[in-house]
């Protein structure tokens, strides 16, 4: 059980996705949660949200509940891709990153794309 109301987002947007998928990793204790708007910067998606852990357990739980919720509501990934240290859900116009702490810190997607204000630190 969850303690976000999804129905406050609309998960039809990728800007509702987004910060619905940022609130759920925030509840369960996702560390230094951002989203990243990419519209119109890239094909790849219009939002990435990123996360870290501190164990490899927390990674797959972060994933998993984020995968669990979002299904309730009928949305599934339409790809994941797993490791220990980092685990990507791709949800079309959303990516979720989640990642173990220091792999984060060495991979610094969030700097690769970068440009202005569009990276927004959760803040709930």
């Amino acid at each position: 059980m969850t303690n976000v109301d999804l129905n406050k987002y609309d998960l039809n947007a990728p800007g509702g996705l987004s910060d619905a998928i940022a609130a759920l990793l925030d509840s369960k204790k996702g560390k230094d949660v951002v989203t990243v708007n990419l519209e119109g910067k890239t094909i790849i998606a219009d939002y990435f949200v990123i996360a870290s852990a501190f164990s490899t357990t927390a990674v797959k739980a972060l994933a998993d509940f984020v995968e669990e919720e979002l299904s309730k509501k009928g949305i599934e990934p339409l790809h994941r891709d797993a490791d220990q240290k980092w685990i990507a859900l791709d949800y079309g116009s959303v990516i979720v990153h989640v990642f173990y702490k220091e792999l984060r810190e060495f991979y610094d997607i969030e700097r690769l794309w970068a440009e202005g204000d569009n990276i927004k630190k959760f803040i709930d």
